[in-house]
């Protein structure tokens, strides 16, 4: 389908277009009393709606949740796990998420489709059989369409059944033909009296009937939220995803009586599809909605996330000067054209099914835009030497101070005011006056008339490049240039490799190009690793804004967390002058004493913008980021690379793998004669996967589960392990040991623990002591198993009832490879005589086990018929206040001398279960790092290490949280 757009001369468009409301900017000051945070550039929303609707609450169709009980989810704050000590309370907004009503969900509009009465013979049509769509599927998938003509050509075929598809377009013609919603469309755009190199072509489709997909979809029934509420942990308000902060409960007020907000999420950016110069550029736009839990949202694989546009990338010929202006406008005319009818629906709202069938009367307000900084002040409409989101212009970015909102009330003034004065298609002189204004000159923002949504606001604060990549930009150069290269490589390269962790091994400044996990990687060990080569107050000011990075990443918020989020940016700003006094800022000319950062700047609005919206992980642009590969980059090999027609090749492929995934699951689940509804599950669970696709038939069709792709589930060691004595921890070894049967002597030469057989003897007379068990079992005579590493597993710190993946403790002897060995640090409990509980950091040497020959009838007592470790002790010997500017532990390894005056390692034996944590020592390395020092050996050279907390955010967590 193809349609044409006419821009052009426009200067009386700006008022009397936008859904004929000739208000939007003439009446700036018809807005509530939150001073223009709820929508773009109308009116609140009347209450007319909602008396209409009100007078029909008593009929059969429509009732709120407690006259009319059923089974819906419960919001991610309020469940709960059986591990869960925590006391959590909350309650929804009473006006909110009625069901008015029965109706289909996707998968039941899938039956409308022409061909389902040969699909109640067979789900597959029109393939064979359940085989032959694996088949067509994997060949549609994974190979081109020259490949697959190949592949039906084989003489293979001659001997065999051939598909009952014969060629690739018979091939493709029957994918094209399954079961589709939200068709694309394909719209020529026209600027009268401005030319373009090639014809400017939108393919989109509504964005509403997306949405729609979206939420009637059953594979999200049991990962869905509908009502605003508050979450209590304690007597702290808690803050998780979008329902359970200010805004939603504040939108709710002004909706109709039993009305449910469908928050709507965009994302966009531009990204070069060959890099070539000149070559193809693609500008994707996706949606998603905040009513779909956070978890789900960040993961690709999930299909939470849909393309709805690819955005022209046009080249006008005009004067360079105009270029980025009229490039602007275009885009947000297209934006604008996408999502035409969400506006309409979150003025006047829209019935639409959920996943479980029920009706409900939807809003959809714009809540979040996700984008990096660039695009964020195209959206908002303004220069690049103001902030998008506050009052703040580039004099003003690094000095520390929160700015009131740069609201679109006021933006949409501006722009009125200059309008009034100049034709807004007088490029030259509306452009000087617009930057006069800190405005990029864009005169008709697609936000313009978006009820419930305002740029100071649904413009998030963005993780991925508002964090991580400012941390690539400028801090980590602010160390480059104190430290040195070289020096900062070496202390890079030599850590401890510990499983699971990324290793430097040719350190951190030669890669120029870094994704935002290597970003996240550095910052795990980057204030341990300076320390020493850097001026006391620069580390603390390094230290505060990563200490700000981790507060930001926090998947669920209370309000100390924030204070100590916003403290820890008030601390950067505080010692930041250690910066320019080591003249580590750095510019073309020399050193710089500003910190006229963009980026810095927007941190100020973090705490802000998570009372009103949420946490913050839930709007990062990982996921964009990796839609613009598996969209665009990806997408460029499975075409015939013809620029001309590239876009639609690509949307004709998505079309198809959309359909796909779509009809897989349905068909999975139909033929099986299960439900076509996903019954929602009260039970509280534990989780170890976010994949609800998986969840979904793992439940009904359990022997089916191999057929579903995505995240698999973490495994659950609290099924089958070793629990801790309070369940909180599970260990898990293999079944068998990597070494069967070691004697004591075997032990003490293949580990080199002197003091093993003297270990073990404390151990026993100290367990015997306190419990009264003894034995007949000598260990000096007995034989032991052993194993090279073990696993724990915990909860999540944040989220009681999400079970962690495992983390592996390594415990190998010392080799060619490892010449003392390569041997991991752990937390552990320690119970003195006293009874008291200490924890304590050691080095595991040895996990070994007690071995009772079978023919023997020796019973062995509980406290050796269990795994243990041989470990050696580290001492506490400063605490976080005596370095502040680290703020982290010092330990020291700990030694006793023998009767000879000898010196060695202090060791003991205990219980596999005293382990409570696995943690990360830094070595404390002074001014210069020991060359002589490698990875394998950097654990056993050093005396004194650094506990370090920010390992990862669980650990930064806990040691900031419960350990102190």
């Amino acid at each position: 389908m193809s349609e044409c757009l006419v821009l052009g001369e426009l200067p009386d468009l700006w008022l009397e277009s936008k859904r004929d409301d000739p208000g939007v900017v003439a009446r700036p000051s018809d807005r509530g009393e939150d001073g223009g945070l709820l929508d773009g550039g109308g009116q609140l929303l009347g209450r007319e709606i909602g008396e209409e609707l009100t007078g029909r609450e008593d009929t059969s169709t429509c009732w709120p949740h407690e006259e009319h009980p059923r089974q819906f989810p419960v919001p991610p704050g309020l469940r709960s796990s059986q591990s869960s000590t925590s006391s959590t309370t909350g309650y929804c907004h009473p006006q909110s998420g009625y069901v008015f009503g029965i109706g289909k969900n996707l998968f039941d509009k899938l039956q409308d489709d022409p061909y389902e009465y040969r699909r109640k013979i067979n789900a597959y049509y029109p393939f064979h059989d359940e085989g032959e769509w694996e088949l067509a599927k994997f060949l549609v998938e994974n190979l081109t369409q020259a490949q697959i003509d190949k592949f039906l050509k084989l003489k293979w075929f001659h001997t065999r059944q051939r598909p009952s598809f014969t060629s690739k377009e018979q091939l493709l013609d029957w994918t094209d033909a399954l079961p589709c919603f939200a068709p694309w469309k394909v719209s020529n755009i026209e600027f009268t009296g401005y030319k373009t190199t090639y014809p400017v072509q939108l393919i989109w489709r509504d964005a509403l009937e997306v949405v729609k997909q979206l939420f009637g979809d059953p594979v999200f029934a049991n990962h869905i939220t509908f009502q605003p509420h508050v979450v209590n942990t304690g007597s702290q308000r808690e803050y998780g995803d979008y329902f359970s902060a200010d805004i939603a409960w504040k939108i709710q007020d002004y909706l109709p009586v039993g009305a449910t907000q469908v928050p709507i999420i965009l994302g966009s950016d531009k990204t070069p599809v060959t890099r070539t110069t000149g070559g193809l550029e693609m500008h994707p736009l996706f949606i998603s909605i905040g009513n779909i839990d956070s978890e789900v949202r960040s993961k690709a694989t999930l299909r939470a996330w849909r393309c709805i546009a690819y955005m022209p990338v046009a080249k006008f010929r005009v004067h360079p000067d105009y270029q980025t202006i009229l490039q602007a406008r275009l885009w947000h005319k297209c934006v604008d054209l996408v999502c035409a009818n969400l506006k309409i629906a979150a003025r006047d709202g829209c019935f639409m099914p959920d996943p479980s069938r029920h009706i409900r009367y939807v809003f959809t307000p714009l809540i979040a835009h996700v984008c990096d900084l660039p695009e964020a002040s195209m959206i908002a409409a303004v220069s690049k030497s103001a902030s998008p989101i506050t009052m703040a212009t580039q004099e003003k970015f690094g000095d520390g101070v929160l700015y009131p909102p740069r609201t679109g009330k006021h933006t949409l003034q501006l722009i009125y005011n200059i309008s009034q004065e100049i034709d807004p298609w007088d490029l030259d002189r509306f452009q000087k006056a617009a930057k006069a204004a800190y405005l990029s000159g864009v005169h008709m923002p697609y936000w313009l008339d978006w009820l419930y949504s305002c740029p100071s606001v649904f413009l998030a604060g963005e993780v991925l490049h508002t964090l991580h990549k400012f941390f690539a930009d400028h801090p980590l150069k602010w160390i480059k240039e104190i430290v040195g290269k070289t020096e900062l490589d070496t202390r890079f390269i030599i850590q401890h490799k510990r499983v699971g962790t990324r290793h430097f091994t040719k350190g951190i400044t030669h890669v120029n190009q870094m994704t935002g996990r290597e970003h996240r990687d550095i910052q795990r060990t980057i204030v341990a690793s300076i320390a020493g080569a850097a001026p006391p107050r620069f580390v603390r000011a390094i230290r505060a804004l990563i200490d700000f990075i981790y507060y930001a990443q926090n998947p669920v918020h209370s309000l100390e967390s924030l204070q100590s989020m916003s403290q820890a940016l008030s601390d950067f700003h505080a010692f930041k002058d250690a910066i320019v006094e080591a003249e580590a800022r750095r510019g073309k000319k020399g050193a710089k004493e500003d910190f006229f950062i963009p980026k810095l700047e927007l941190l100020q609005s973090f705490r802000g913008t998570i009372e009103r919206l949420g946490t913050l992980m839930q709007f990062s642009a990982d996921m964009t980021e990796h839609l613009l590969i598996t969209h665009c980059k990806d997408l460029f090999a499975r075409t015939n690379r013809r620029m001309n027609d590239f876009t639609e090749q690509c949307v004709r492929i998505l079309n198809r793998q959309e359909s796909m995934e779509l009809f897989n699951l349905y068909a999975l689940i139909s033929s099986r004669g299960a439900s076509l509804v996903n019954a929602i599950c009260l039970e509280d669970e534990e989780v170890t996967t976010v994949n609800p696709a998986l969840s979904w038939v793992s439940r009904v069709l359990p022997d089916e589960a191999y057929s579903v792709h995505g995240p698999r589930q973490v495994r659950n060691h609290f099924h089958k392990g070793i629990l801790s004595g309070d369940a909180l921890t599970a260990f898990y070894l293999t079944s068998t040991p990597d070494f069967k049967s070691l004697s004591p002597d075997d032990i003490c030469t293949k580990y080199a623990l002197v003091d093993f057989d003297h270990a073990v003897s404390q151990f026993i007379a100290r367990f015997s002591l306190s419990n009264g068990e003894s034995t007949r079992w000598d260990h000096r005579h007995g034989r032991f198993c052993a194993w090279n590493k073990f696993r724990v597993q915990l909860h999540s710190a944040f989220q009681s009832r999400v079970i962690m993946p495992s983390r592996v403790i390594q415990s190998y002897p010392p080799s060619d490879s490892f010449p003392l060995g390569n041997c991991d640090t752990v937390l552990i409990d320690v119970t003195g005589d006293d009874g008291q509980i200490t924890s304590r950091v050691a080095q595991v040497r040895l996990v070994f086990q007690p071995k009772v020959p079978r023919s023997s009838d020796l019973v062995l007592p509980t406290h050796l018929s269990s795994p243990l470790l041989y470990i050696q002790y580290f001492d506490f010997i400063a605490n976080p206040n005596d370095r502040p500017e680290l703020a982290m532990w010092t330990v020291e390894r700990s030694y006793v001398v023998d009767q000879h005056g000898e010196r060695y390692r202090r060791g003991g034996v205990v219980l596999l279960t005293d382990v409570t944590h696995a943690v990360e020592l830094i070595p404390e390395y002074g001014d210069k790092v020991n060359k002589n020092v490698s990875s394998a050996t950097c654990l056993e050279s050093y005396d004194r290490f650094f506990l370090n907390n920010f390992a990862d955010k669980e650990s930064y967590h806990t040691l900031s949280t419960e350990f102190v």
